[in-house]
């Protein structure tokens, strides 16, 4: 045997004997139970699929929980939905057929979801969801975690009250009613808007609640229809950062950047940017990291057969300006 054909076959040896694998297609393994395609150094895969990818909060959430997981040996497949509940149940059933060890979700549609995430009970693999809830009830969820999206909700409207200084008038919600954390922002807001006006002489009007998509453009549609219904609208919620910023883009085309108090909603790095520049008034943000960290931390819990609480609510924080001024991570999140 020369010496170039003997190199070769020590070479395959060596590879065969060390278990290298060629693994070029999307680098997911399977569950641990299975053992099938998964390597030595991997106690299997968790199947991510998020509402969006657009959204910068839901990739970090995406990215932490990879992050996180991989310090306990275990992969991380996180995929966005592309706010496509049918792209979602598509997804989960993947998930299902791969065996994976455990499924994280952020559901596009709150009550849609539920069949397919019945089908993963069924195949006993654990589902997890994060920021937004299955309101479904013919399924089960491990645990919740969550923005306090109702004490979010209440500092929204502590901010359009204080903005508004004793000055009533008209205002109007941008909302997403597919997604329960919306819906329960909107609801903390209408409830201390509520007790606010019981005992106000100038009373806080809402004169409008319509869909904004979660998402600059259609943020900045509604708001300009709302805009030109309402000429004399003095203050919007939008129920996050961007379509709050699309309606600031809607008052900047009107000219009206200036009569009306914009509140926003999460804290993403570009939100905090405008309200630094005064671009929206406040914002309750939301710590996607934190939530990130403490799915793993219960699906690992879980793993160890320990008994799981099934919510858990992260605590939101009102953000102003003069936060914006001396926060030292304004292109990040916590």
């Amino acid at each position: 045997m020369n010496g170039r054909v003997l190199s070769a076959v020590l070479l395959i040896s060596v590879g065969l004997a060390l278990g290298c694998e060629s693994n070029l297609d999307t680098g997911r393994s399977t569950s641990p139970q299975s053992g099938v395609g998964s390597s030595d150094t991997t106690r299997g895969t968790i199947g991510v699929s998020l509402m969006t990818l657009t959204n910068p909060f839901f990739e970090v959430i995406g990215k932490t929980i990879e992050e996180e997981a991989a310090q306990r040996d275990y992969e991380t497949v996180y995929l966005g939905a592309d706010e496509d509940a049918a792209k979602q149940t598509d997804q989960v059933k993947d998930f299902i057929v791969q065996e994976v060890a455990a499924i994280v979700l952020a559901p596009y549609d709150s009550q849609a979801i539920g069949a397919v995430i019945a089908e993963a009970n069924a195949a006993g693999i654990p589902v997890f969801t994060i920021d937004n809830a299955c309101l479904a009830s013919d399924c089960d969820i491990v645990c919740h975690v969550a923005t306090d999206n109702v004490m979010g909700g209440r500092q929204a409207a502590d901010a359009m009250i204080e903005a508004l200084d004793g000055v009533g008038g008209k205002i109007a919600i941008l909302d997403h009613k597919m997604t329960q954390s919306c819906l329960d922002r909107v609801t903390g807001f209408k409830e201390v808007l509520g007790r606010h006006n019981e005992a106000a002489e100038d009373k806080i009007e809402i004169v409008a609640e319509l869909a904004c998509g979660g998402n600059r453009e259609d943020g900045h549609d509604t708001a300009q229809d709302i805009i030109q219904s309402h000429p004399d609208i003095v203050g919007i919620f939008a129920i996050n950062d961007p379509s709050a910023l699309g309606a600031h883009m809607a008052l900047m085309e009107a000219n009206k950047q200036d009569q009306v108090v914009l509140i926003g909603f999460d804290g993403q790095p570009e939100g905090k940017k405008a309200i630094r520049d005064g671009m929206i008034y406040a914002d309750p943000i939301q710590f996607p990291v934190r939530m990130a960290h403490k799915t793993v931390e219960v699906m690992m819990r879980h793993f160890d057969g320990e008994v799981i609480e099934p919510e858990v609510l992260i605590a939101t924080e009102l953000y102003h300006q003069a936060d914006a001024e001396k926060d030292a991570n304004i292109d990040g999140y916590d």
